[in-house]
């Protein structure tokens, strides 16, 4: 999740509170004779200042669960976005395994053996409250490792002034309205970015596929093996450059703009739509922007099925503490702690309890859209094991495919991926 949404991200980080882990270690699962058994927590932090911290968060609960089970400590250790993929790296490779890490991937611990499946340490009841499609994005191989945090699905944003200006009543919902309405705004509302196409390196692989799904297509066919370069693909990417870049309806060049550029400018009034997703809201809000939110709009119609976006928890296996993890991540997980942790960084749930709950509050309106939207949501292949390096590809060359040849850079990717897969 991360500052790429939710921060999923997401959205930022500050504040480290580190302590040491002092557990028994080995490889029991039960307490030793000498005292309690520590867990060491590492966690991601979504706050941007200390106040905010998730430090406070994860304190808060480690309070409560240590006082419902005495004979198991939990060490908690808050690191920023910008630098806990790296300090988990190092921990793994000098040995200080964490117990529990939270942050957002999964299947590359799952190659190295690395982690526990979902069902050693999780209770039945835990994890069947998890939304369905969450829980399937966990699985590698059909076994779930990851245990799903947080998450954000994405949603279309315009801006009601601009669209009143240029005389649109509705947002649009097929490809072509947006074309349309893209037209109508560059010749009534002059300085303004009609349409928001970010294909920058931040985050081109999500922007790219809400328009893939918009046409069929996506990053994997039915089989799960990558199809970068299907029909539906080249089609989707050359729709894009011929009636929203050639005309000079969006940036030009979205293949160097990234979305915080986006969001800022739709922010700013500068932009009349784009893609986005919840933390776009208090952005908007504090930029005094009216804004809509509705459906992605797709070929033929508003996508039924919209990008989901997930961060991840997870248990590693080498300090063999099974039982103690199951009787944390039950207590983490209870409707009270994730609603409370959803609600402080205006994050979507990923269990069915707290997302009913939330839904029916009446305290989220701004986040309804997106409620209606989750169960759908489609995801990146989250657990083959090459999608980080697959990713990392499409980031650096798919915005060309809307000023170059699309079936040339697709092809060149689709060549990349199955390079990667054959080597995971």
């Amino acid at each position: 999740m991360n500052k790429r949404v939710l921060g999923l991200a997401a959205v930022c980080a500050i504040g480290t509170l580190t302590l040491t882990a002092c557990g028994s270690g080995g490889g029991s699962s039960s307490g030793s004779a000498s005292g309690p058994v520590t867990l060491k927590l590492v966690a991601a932090d979504y706050g941007d200042k200390a106040s905010n911290s998730s430090t406070v968060y994860w304190n808060d609960v480690v309070k409560g669960f240590e006082a419902a089970n005495p004979k198991i400590k939990v060490d908690v250790q808050v690191i920023n976005w910008n630098d806990i993929d790296k300090q988990v790296k190092t921990m793994i490779q000098s040995g200080n395994v964490p117990d529990v890490l939270q942050t957002g991937g999964y299947a590359d611990k799952v190659a190295d053996k690395l982690l526990y499946p979902a069902t050693d340490v999780l209770s039945p009841s835990t994890q069947a409250g998890f939304i369905d499609t969450f829980a399937k994005a966990g699985q590698v191989g059909g076994t779930q490792y990851g245990i799903p945090f947080v998450s954000s699905a994405r949603a279309f944003f315009y801006n009601k002034a601009i669209f009143a200006q240029a005389g649109i009543a509705a947002p649009p919902q097929t490809w072509d309205d947006v074309r349309a309405d893209a037209a109508l705004i560059k010749s009534k509302v002059p300085g303004v970015t009609p349409y928001a196409l970010p294909l920058g390196p931040e985050e081109a692989q999500g922007e790219s596929m809400m328009w893939e799904l918009g046409n069929g297509g996506g990053v994997t066919d039915t089989s799960g093996k990558y199809a970068l370069n299907s029909q539906a693909n080249v089609d989707t990417f050359s729709w894009l450059k011929s009636n929203l870049v050639d005309p000079g309806l969006t940036y030009a060049n979205p293949a160097t703009t990234d979305r915080k550029t986006a969001f800022a400018d739709f922010a700013a009034g500068k932009a009349a739509m784009l893609n986005g997703h919840p933390s776009l809201i208090q952005m908007s809000t504090d930029g005094k922007v009216d804004y809509g939110v509705a459906p992605i709009p797709g070929k033929s119609g508003a996508l039924k099925s919209t990008l989901g976006v997930a961060d991840w928890m997870m248990a590693f296996n080498k300090n063999g503490h099974k039982d103690q993890i199951r009787a944390f991540l039950d207590f983490a997980y209870s409707k009270e702690n994730t609603e409370k942790f959803d609600e402080t960084y205006n994050l979507m749930p990923v269990t069915k309890d707290t997302l009913a709950d939330m839904t029916s509050s009446g305290k989220h309106k701004d986040l309804e859209p997106f409620f209606a939207l989750l169960p759908g949501a489609s995801f990146y292949p989250l657990g083959d094991t090459s999608w980080d390096a697959v990713s990392a590809e499409i980031k650096k060359s798919v915005g060309t495919a809307v000023s170059g040849d699309p079936a040339q850079v697709l092809g060149d990717l689709q060549k990349k991926a199955q390079a990667a897969a054959a080597d995971k």
